[in-house]
């Protein structure tokens, strides 16, 4: 695959302004952080019902409180996940979340019930795969930055809790950026890599996408993120390789299902949001599968 410096220069601006919007989303405050992703929560959402609608047509036949309740549904995930980071006075998002996502759950079947002409399962299970995909991946992204892994538990005293405090604060920004910091540099990488020298494909589902290009964008991602924590940072080089690696090649998963998703709904793009990277879905496909690994990894491992 020949290099093609007018599209590399295109995706390159557009992920520039997409890192540059994301730190100032990730360091200002917490309320920035949520009102980012809850404009990216609600920018899938959008694209990947029109792609469920084109997959299956019978999807379009959903209630209009079916096709926005379940995206407002998500976003109560969002909001609980805040913990107490997010409040005004003595009210916190997290509560309103709560109470929000009783409501729903109790107000959605009914809906569905008294207003459908029937209940098909089948597109039930299209949003309940859509709050897994999306809602729970922003959820658990908006946890990392709230730091709530790390809170001292109720009852903690002394050094565990001061220790557990500054842990809260200082992995709520660099776990996240470290994660944006992988998939933008795992796409970049991978693109320069697998235009110069890429030869064998990775996949029918993407066939531009080649195991050179692959593979040297995960271990340049790799490299280059652990260099900058490590050396920036002065962090432990084990849990920068870590969240790096997993990034990267649970990305590339997460943009190989995208693709699956738009091939069988017959489109190229998911959206015209991003010049050279489409739209929500095409820009955030491998952050949607990546934030659950990561946070797996380190709900286990750095606790």
């Amino acid at each position: 695959m020949a290099f093609n410096w007018k599209a590399f220069k295109t995706r390159s601006l557009t992920a520039i302004v997409f890192v540059v919007v994301m730190l100032a989303g990730l360091l200002w405050n917490h309320w920035s952080f949520f009102i980012l992703f809850s404009i990216i929560h609600f920018g899938c959402w959008a694209e990947y019902q029109k792609i469920i609608q084109k997959i299956d047509p019978q999807y379009s036949e959903i209630s209009p409180f079916h096709l926005y309740g379940v995206r407002i549904a998500g976003w109560c995930m969002m909001m609980y996940s805040c913990s107490n980071a997010c409040h005004i006075s003595t009210i916190t998002l997290s509560a309103v979340g709560w109470w929000m996502g009783l409501i729903f759950i109790f107000v959605l079947p009914i809906v569905e019930i008294l207003f459908s002409k029937q209940i098909n399962l089948k597109n039930i299970g299209y949003s309940a795969l859509g709050l897994v995909y999306i809602s729970l991946s922003c959820a658990l992204m908006i946890q990392l930055r709230s730091g709530e892994l790390w809170m001292p538990h109720y009852g903690d005293q002394g050094i565990l809790s001061a220790f557990s405090s500054v842990m809260a604060t200082l992995a709520g920004y660099v776990i996240p950026l470290v994660i944006i910091a992988s998939l933008w540099a795992n796409d970049t990488m991978a693109y320069i890599v697998g235009s110069i020298i890429g030869k064998t494909p990775l996949s029918a589902i993407s066939p531009k996408k080649t195991w050179e290009g692959t593979i040297g964008g995960i271990i340049l991602s790799v490299v280059v993120v652990t260099l900058l924590g490590v050396y920036a940072l002065k962090g432990e080089a084990f849990y920068f390789i870590s969240i790096s690696l997993i990034a990267s090649v649970v990305g590339t998963f997460g943009d190989l299902l995208e693709s699956k998703l738009k091939r069988l709904a017959g489109i190229k793009d998911s959206g015209h949001i991003m010049p050279g990277h489409g739209g929500f879905l095409d820009r955030f496909d491998s952050l949607l599968l990546a934030v659950p690994a990561v946070w797996l990894f380190c709900f286990f491992f750095i606790r």
